[in-house]
């Protein structure tokens, strides 16, 4: 009954909005991300300080210190901890203190990169805000969708390279070296951004180049169109549980 009520207990702090003491958790979490993101952003000046380097160290690992309490007490207090762990909210909350654990001990510039990841905590912020979570939902809900969109993507990318490669290698053997240095061209194309530092000149690369486009249109409206009725199915149910509480 004890670690029945000791459950409860932490459930109503970690998870709940409704109580004093979840109410100063949250803001607790909010304030700490901020903080993360604005020692960050210090960082990121040229010329600091050793103190001031220092200082920033102590609080990124105060930070991730008690950025991992958090993790920890929401994997207890969950019902299901492995579905907390792979829910998006679980994944931003790992990702958010991983960087800091893989990195440690290793000064190599390459993994350093790695904690450019702590950026990440900022996706933390969406559990606090009704709209954010309704997004956050909606791509829970469209996962499938999303993936198939994907892994569609990239074959169309692929085979963009592909094509405009044959029509332009021997036309421009420079830009169109290889599949993978068409890959830029077609990334540019498909998206319609078209840097222009790589273009056709052939009739044939540009008639394709005109087909590209036009399937990088659709590339684009696809997961728009697939986000507008994950959100409308996720303000569905939240209207639907509403009502179920209100009843």
């Amino acid at each position: 009954m004890q670690s029945n009520n000791r459950a409860s207990r932490l459930n109503a702090i970690v998870n709940k909005t409704d109580t004093r003491a979840g109410k100063a958790f949250d803001l607790a979490v909010q304030g700490l991300v901020i903080v993360a993101l604005i020692s960050f952003s210090i960082a990121t000046l040229p010329d600091l300080s050793n103190n001031t380097v220092e200082l920033l160290g102590w609080i990124e690992v105060t930070v991730v210190v008690l950025f991992t309490a958090e993790y920890l007490l929401r994997l207890k207090a969950a019902d299901q901890p492995l579905a907390y762990a792979l829910s998006f909210f679980g994944v931003v909350d790992l990702l958010a203190i991983l960087p800091f654990y893989l990195t440690t001990g290793i000064d190599l510039r390459a993994v350093k990169l790695l904690r450019t990841l702590r950026i990440i905590s900022l996706l933390k912020l969406t559990r606090y805000n009704a709209a954010m979570r309704r997004f956050a939902r909606s791509f829970a809900l469209a996962k499938e969708e999303f993936t198939l969109f994907v892994i569609a993507t990239m074959m169309i990318l692929f085979l963009a390279a592909v094509g405009i490669y044959y029509f332009e290698r021997d036309a421009q053997p420079e830009a169109f070296a290889s599949v993978f240095h068409s890959l830029w061209w077609a990334v540019t194309t498909l998206t319609t951004v078209g840097y222009g530092d790589i273009y056709p000149i052939t009739a044939g690369g540009r008639f394709f180049t005109f087909i590209v486009v036009m399937v990088g249109l659709g590339v684009i409206a696809v997961p728009a169109s697939v986000l507008a009725s994950a959100l409308t199915r996720a303000r569905e149910e939240e209207e639907r549980a509403r009502r179920e509480l209100m009843e």
